[in-house]
């Protein structure tokens, strides 16, 4: 780890700090470093029926269960207002989101609900804490749109999705609260991310399809490019977008900068797995968009940061993760 980030990383210990969507995939990695790094973490889940919003199933993190103090509750209702103020954080990383673009075809209404709701009342939440010293809203790539150059902060939003648009709208809202109240806010857009636990999207799924010998499905031409960033590397944007004093009022991209065809991300897959999967085509995915690539250089520029991990030396550890919890 570059020594810019490491001493930057210090500024977390003895810090509460407060993690929404904390179990799901990029969220409990960063739980276990902001752990590693001496922080006192707070995890707001969502409560379940079956539990109960006093009780929590944690899946992600149950081996570090008993160093983490749990809120459990449903972030798009009025509710975890309170839930999230009772935990008095100094800094809010906000990650919890409906993040599977396809159920937003299906279900627009409820991806909107824990997107846009969710990310009212953690600004509001926040907004009656004044001891809050930093709260970070995740945006996304899926904001942009299509564009066939690099993608820097200044592009045009133009969501293809009614999942982007329900990003977008998390965005702006997080901008105007900053701009409004002088809000310590910074809003992060990561570019796809994966690496261990991620279970949807098309690195997962190819994955598990090839260790199983079964077909790798493409979508349309598979020509279609994404830029995948190892988990790693989004965490430590998030760790800065959280301590950085820089950070505060910006909106910043943190991607590899290195678009990969979904035909090469099978091929790789393949080769890597010595799988002996077919790769076969099916129609192409609705609001489909054809290129998405980050331009870093602003978060180069702000932190010092860059991409320490490429994209098969990522795909490598993600398939030996698969192999051993398949």
């Amino acid at each position: 780890m570059p020594h810019t980030f490491e001493s930057a990383f210090q500024g977390y210990h003895g810090k509460r700090v407060l993690v929404t969507g904390a179990d799901g995939f990029i969220g409990s990695h960063l739980t276990e470093k902001l752990l590693d790094l001496g922080a006192h973490v707070t995890i707001f889940v969502r409560g379940t029926s079956v539990l109960g919003t006093h009780r929590n199933d944690v899946k992600n993190l149950a081996h570090v269960l008993p160093r983490l103090n749990v809120i459990a509750g449903n972030l798009a209702t009025h509710d975890s207002i309170e839930l999230i103020r009772s935990a008095s954080p100094d800094i809010i990383l906000h990650l919890a989101a409906e993040a599977y673009v396809p159920k937003s075809f299906t279900q627009p209404l409820d991806v909107f609900a824990v997107n846009l709701d969710g990310t009212l009342n953690v600004l509001e939440a926040a907004r009656g804490l004044p001891s809050v010293q930093r709260m970070v809203v995740t945006s996304s790539s899926e904001v942009y749109g299509s564009y066939p150059d690099p993608i820097s902060e200044t592009n045009l939003l133009n969501p293809t999705s009614p999942y982007g648009a329900s990003k977008v709208a998390a965005d702006r809202a997080a901008y105007a609260w900053h701009v409004t109240w002088q809000m310590p806010i910074a809003i992060i857009r990561p570019f796809n991310t994966y690496g261990p636990r991620h279970t949807y999207d098309v690195i997962p799924k190819f994955i598990d399809l090839a260790l199983s010998g079964k077909p790798l499905t493409v979508h349309g031409t598979g020509q279609q490019s994404r830029d995948f960033t190892y988990v790693s590397d989004t965490v430590n944007g998030f760790l800065l977008m959280g301590i950085h004093p820089k950070a505060v009022g910006e909106v910043v991209n943190f991607g590899a900068g290195a678009p990969v065809s979904i035909t090469d991300v099978a091929t790789k897959v393949k080769a890597l797995t010595g799988s002996s999967s077919e790769i076969v085509h099916d129609m192409n995915r609705l609001a489909e968009v054809a290129t998405l690539t980050c331009n870093w250089k602003k978060a180069r520029a702000l932190f010092g940061w860059s991409p320490l991990v490429d994209f098969e030396q990522g795909l490598t550890l993600n398939i030996q993760w698969s192999k051993e919890n398949q």
